[in-house]
């Protein structure tokens, strides 16, 4: 069974980084060519796609994080990441990793600028981090 769990959220200033991990486990998910992407839920908002790796390793960042947000994943596809530099207020939100066996869908997602729960349907989901930015 897979399984994705979130880890690096907190509270920081803004202006601020944090790099948020995904730990992938029970299936090689990059070996066969799902795509993974971190997606956000502000308090009151709907859920929005910010970046993704698809299942050919190309990427794509939300146009609201470009420049900012930086998403990798390591050596062996078992962990995928998200650096976040220069935090704003905005930013605030639950951060969720994600992933589907449609190799190019979570690219879709951020560039079309998709959000809300009919839209961002996956096959896996983790539980999120939560990740608050001051002023």
């Amino acid at each position: 069974q897979v399984q994705l769990v979130e880890s690096g959220g907190g509270s920081v200033q803004s202006g601020g980084s944090l790099k948020l991990s995904c730990a992938v486990s029970g299936r090689d998910l990059f070996s066969s060519r799902y795509c993974m992407g971190w997606f956000r839920q502000a308090p009151g908002k709907d859920r929005e796609a910010v970046a993704a790796i698809d299942g050919d390793g190309s990427t794509s960042t939300a146009e609201s994080v470009k420049g900012r947000f930086t998403i990798s994943r390591d050596n062996t596809g078992n962990t995928l990441y998200l650096q976040m530099n220069s935090l704003e207020p905005d930013d605030t939100a639950m951060y969720y990793c994600a992933a589907d066996h449609l190799p190019y869908r979570c690219g879709f997602l951020v560039r079309s600028g998709s959000s809300g729960s009919s839209a961002l349907v996956m096959d896996y989901w983790g539980n999120g981090t939560l990740v608050a930015i001051s002023s």
